[in-house]
């Protein structure tokens, strides 16, 4: 999860910037923030230690009640309008989006079960209380799934094929594609392969959040996805993980520590 952190705060200056991002960069820089991606990633994770063994219903429930509680503590966070609506409806229900959210909150999800078959139900169950169009679920289950995958040490190759197999995106398009493509979209269908094909094509976890947040955009978001499979897959450096939990509020990095004592 931490990946996803990184991420979002690294990218959070550069989101739908109408200027060039340049190749090199500072992760950390006072321009940065956590946001709407940070807060929902703590969340989820804290609806799930808390439910584990449940039944479905009740890991729902708690995601709604988890994900409202930290919504309505971070309200400026950044979240899109259907997203706040649902924070502060007397009666929330899921409202069929396809948006990202749906994927940038889910990497706690990644790390917390034991097979493949766990995380992808997870991953849906996570999507459905919201995010409950099949372009949203698929794209929890996307990134869920290849974290899965990157901590139980499959190649780059095995994790393209398998979630190609699992969703149908077609992640043989290269970086270079997207990057001269300059999509401007918060939608699971075009942020998400391209958050793993930064993966992909990347040499290292500091140089896949530079190359998310280099394709534009929802910059935060892509970092924050991309991010979080490149920490399954080569690890963090103690300093960059000691720079971001210097910047995240106690709250939060309270649910985050609990996560990597149990993970």
């Amino acid at each position: 999860m931490l990946g996803a952190l990184i991420g979002d705060y690294a990218g959070s200056r550069f989101e739908f910037s109408r200027y060039r991002i340049p190749d090199e960069f500072a992760l950390f820089h006072e321009r940065c923030r956590f946001t709407d991606d940070t807060v929902m990633s703590i969340a989820v994770a804290e609806a799930i230690m808390d439910t584990r063994g449940n039944s479905d219903e009740e890991i729902k429930q708690e995601l709604v009640r988890s994900m409202r509680r930290w919504g309505r503590l971070y309200e400026d966070a950044g979240y899109g309008g259907k997203f706040y609506e649902w924070l502060f409806t007397e009666d929330p229900k899921p409202y069929f989006s396809f948006g990202n959210g749906s994927a940038m909150r889910v990497s706690s999800i990644g790390w917390l079960f034991d097979t493949m078959e766990e995380t992808r139900h997870m991953a849906e169950l996570s999507a459905s209380v919201t995010h409950n169009h099949p372009e949203g679920i698929k794209g929890a289950i996307a990134i869920a799934c290849a974290i899965f995958m990157a901590r139980h040490k499959a190649s780059k190759e095995e994790i393209r094929a398998e979630i190609e197999k699992i969703t149908g995106y077609d992640l043989s398009v290269s970086y270079e594609y997207y990057r001269r493509r300059h999509i401007r979209s918060a939608s699971c269908q075009d942020t998400v392969p391209e958050a793993i094909t930064a993966f992909l094509e990347a040499e290292s976890f500091e140089d896949t959040i530079r190359k998310a947040i280099i394709l534009g955009g929802d910059t935060d978001t892509l970092a924050a996805m991309a991010g979080s499979i490149a920490e399954a897959y080569y690890g963090i450096d103690a300093s960059v993980r000691n720079e971001c939990l210097k910047h995240l509020p106690a709250d939060l990095k309270e649910v985050f520590q609990r996560f990597e004592s149990i993970r």
